[in-house]
């Protein structure tokens, strides 16, 4: 299975500055995003995603955990609507309990990407010199690595708690955000109006957070949301061997398993989870590839030019 963080990757390195006058990036993109079909029906599944982790004591029919024997592996029904596993426990209320950890774990876990990478990577491209040169060379060195086995390599040295889980998956996608936040400080320091502004004397935080974080806030948004989908797929692949979220707490990844392990019997069993998990890796994608599309500076550029000549 290819490293999901690939694509990634090649994004931040051939990402490019949306500006480079000194002023913030147009967010014309985003409000562009809402007349895209594609991406409109990509943030409709995530919302309805959302909705259902949050209202899932009240959506599922069932304790998720309640086991009931003489109940077990029951074919879809009007009292079971996805059926029973093998210990009576109905699946569908475990499929919409299933989204909490993989929300979580999704979205948490890039929040630890960013808060690391972003700070990291802006200030190796800032200072340069041998403080660039070790992080690149500890960036490199983590990504010889695919994420899923950094990721398994912590969680089997520490444990399987949610917090590990989140703080292992989040550390191996950290180098995706020094290079995107290296890359971009790397073009915008040699600027005159940076220059401009070290000359009025201005301090090293302020040259940063007034000229650099603003030119790649549009960049991490696109970087955020195609990384949450791995998160994601990383979570489920984790639990499925066993390693992530603990039986008896659902999840689509120890679901599936599950499943797996009864395909001839209830083939509905590794189904369901599949398919939950299928639509919210691709409806994050579709958002993510939308947004990439609509806030390629390029893109920006000639829309501006456009509207000029108008």
């Amino acid at each position: 299975m290819p490293d999901p963080r690939t694509s990634l990757i090649a994004t931040a390195v051939n990402a490019e500055t949306p500006e480079v006058t000194g002023e913030r990036p147009s967010l014309s993109g985003i409000r562009m995003l809402l007349y895209d079909p594609g991406a409109c029906v990509g943030l409709g599944f995530i919302l309805f995603i959302i909705a259902v982790a949050a209202l899932a004591p009240f959506i599922a029919g069932h304790d998720p955990t309640e086991q009931s024997v003489v109940n077990a592996l029951l074919p879809p029904s009007l009292e079971h609507w996805f059926g029973t596993d093998e210990f009576g426990r109905d699946v569908f209320s475990r499929a919409v309990y299933g989204a909490r950890p993989a929300l979580i774990v999704g979205l948490l876990s890039v929040g630890v990407s960013m808060a690391i990478g972003v700070p990291l990577g802006m200030l190796a491209g800032f200072k340069g010199g041998w403080l660039d040169t070790a992080v690149t060379a500890i960036v490199d060195t983590m990504l010889s690595f695919p994420a899923i086995l950094m990721a398994l390599f912590v969680v089997t040295l520490i444990g399987t708690s949610l917090p590990v889980l989140i703080c292992a998956i989040g550390i191996s996608s950290v180098p995706i955000y020094v290079r995107l936040a290296r890359s971009s400080t790397l073009l915008v320091r040699e600027l005159d109006y940076v220059a401009a502004s070290r000359t009025f004397g201005a301090s090293d935080f302020r040259i940063v957070m007034k000229h650099i974080l603003p030119n790649i806030v549009s960049p991490l948004i696109v970087m955020a949301t195609l990384s949450i989908s791995g998160a994601i797929t990383t979570e489920a692949s984790l639990s499925f061997l066993g390693l992530g979220i603990q039986p008896p707490t659902p999840s689509w990844g120890n679901l599936i398993r599950d499943g797996v392990n009864a395909i001839l019997e209830a083939p509905w069993l590794a189904l369901i989870p599949g398919l939950c998990l299928t639509v919210s890796v691709l409806a994050f994608n579709i958002v993510g590839d939308t947004l990439r599309d609509l806030l390629d500076p390029r893109d920006l550029a000639s829309s501006a030019s456009e509207k000029g000549k108008k």
